[in-house]
């Protein structure tokens, strides 16, 4: 479904160069950012309300890492995964997906789980969001009760793509991307989430990232939003 946001940006820059729409389509997911909140996290009450799932054991790969060609966490970051050598943006925004979707509060500390994500950005500050990426981790009181609690989350992705309006841009100006090779990438995916005592939950999810991979180099996570662009 097309979101309210989305389709309005779509019919007021239909008319615009296409190198515009590019650029309309970044500011539209850094706007999208301030209001993202936690969406990518939930507490153990929040999960108690939605329907419970047996237990898993931890497992000792990074959460979500598995198949995406993600690299084992390094001793400094905990249970976040390093961020793979690609240069898809496409493979990038499924595989930061299921970073952003994945952690572990028993194994990481909050200052961990921040430097590990902080690993996956651009190194490029012009264009790093790193702020709205960071905004997803919860405070720190939250983060001691989730550790308390023992919660845990791996995420499971389907699915990545380009938005519509980032495709038509493209096919009406290839070359309007290669100043900053920003790409918008929708991924789509499945969020389980446990805690002690048997206790979770699974929900599907959905994300729009801003991905950077320039020609011969290593993709970056440039910045987040709340809601699906289509």
């Amino acid at each position: 479904m097309k979101s309210s946001r989305t389709s309005v940006l779509h019919r007021h820059t239909a008319h615009w160069p296409a190198s515009r729409r590019i650029t309309a389509v970044t500011i539209m997911i850094t706007l999208l950012v301030a209001t993202a909140g936690l969406v990518a996290w939930a507490t153990g009450d929040q999960e108690q309300r939605r329907t419970s799932a047996p237990s898993a054991p931890a497992s000792s790969a990074p959460a979500g890492a598995e198949g995406l060609g993600v690299a084992p966490s390094s001793p400094g970051t905990g249970s976040v995964a390093q961020p793979p050598r690609l240069d898809d943006p496409l493979a990038y925004g499924k595989a930061a997906a299921a970073m952003l979707w994945s952690y572990d509060a028993r194994s990481t500390s909050r200052d961990q789980q921040v430097a590990g994500m902080r690993a996956w950005m651009t190194d490029e500050a012009k264009y790093s969001g790193w702020s709205a990426v960071q905004s997803q981790v919860p405070d720190p009181v939250l983060w001691s009760r989730m550790r308390d609690n023992a919660q845990h989350a791996t995420a499971k992705i389907s699915d990545a793509t380009f938005p519509s309006a980032f495709r038509q841009a493209l096919a009406d100006d290839p070359a309007a991307l290669t100043e900053a090779y920003i790409y918008a990438v929708t991924v789509t995916g499945k969020q389980t989430i446990r805690w002690k005592d048997g206790g979770g939950g699974a929900e599907d999810r959905a994300v729009t990232l801003a991905v950077q991979c320039r020609p011969s180099a290593s993709c970056g996570l440039v910045s987040i939003a709340p809601r699906v662009a289509p």
